[in-house]
């Protein structure tokens, strides 16, 4: 029987090179959106080149019965989820005297509530299978904070947090939960950048270069491996050397 993956916001940038790593690693996958875009088909068909299965689910992570929806369709469907990325997230950059309210509870509902609402609705069926693992996208920001980004660094700060005592909770029934911290990763985010500011970031980078999706696919993968067996509960930094 092969293996399933669900990975949230996966229709471009990171989370679409993860679900493509996971489904060259041989996971069926099961790819989250929220809303249609031409991506996704184009995603669809890259991941089933892989000779794999892919099942798209409609679902706004924020939303606790659109996550309950979801899962329960996966389980329908293949019977089973052995790992579960909490990869969807946005960003509403400002500072914090011109932040809106909503501006601080729209990021904080989607990046660090949809965590939770993935979590606790996949991790019953993973207590009966006595296996999993879940793998929360969070950022160095999380860690270090940046100017302009209180809201964005609160959510990804809470997922290291969540991370790390969910991890606590379910270890006994061999459940692994883990989270990596991308650094300046090359996105459609990035792409706006001008070359000056491009220049600027990797002069902070000992590696001197921005990351790729690929690094972090690459991290996601080996935490949804068998050689990740013994480690559980930890951040992993993917930025080049940033933070060191």
């Amino acid at each position: 029987m092969s293996k399933v993956a669900l990975i949230t916001g996966a229709t471009r940038g990171i989370g679409k090179q993860i679900a493509l790593t996971l489904a060259k690693d041989e996971y069926d996958i099961i790819i989250n959106y929220r809303n249609e875009n031409d991506e996704l088909k184009r995603t669809i068909e890259e991941i089933e080149g892989n000779n794999v299965k892919c099942v798209a689910v409609k679902g706004d992570v924020s939303n606790f019965e659109d996550c309950e929806k979801m899962i329960k369709e996966v389980i329908e469907k293949f019977g089973r989820i052995d790992v579960l990325v909490n990869n969807a997230g946005i960003t509403k950059d400002t500072l914090l005297m011109r932040m809106t309210k909503e501006d601080f509870e729209q990021v904080i509902n989607v990046n660090l509530v949809g965590t939770f609402n993935m979590s606790k609705n996949v991790i019953q069926y993973m207590m009966k299978q006595r296996n999993g693992r879940i793998i929360n996208i969070s950022s160095v920001v999380g860690i270090s904070g940046n100017a302009g980004q209180t809201n964005y660094a609160a959510s990804k700060a809470g997922i290291i947090g969540f991370t790390k005592s969910l991890a606590k909770e379910v270890a006994s029934r061999n459940i692994l939960v883990n989270a990596v911290a991308p650094g300046f990763i090359e996105t459609d985010m990035t792409d706006v950048l001008k070359d000056e500011v491009k220049d600027a970031i990797g002069k902070q980078i000992p590696l001197k270069r921005m990351g790729t999706p690929e690094d972090v696919a690459n991290v996601v993968s080996f935490l949804a491996s068998e050689k990740s067996n013994y480690i559980t509960g930890q951040v992993i930094n993917i930025d080049g050397g940033m933070l060191m």
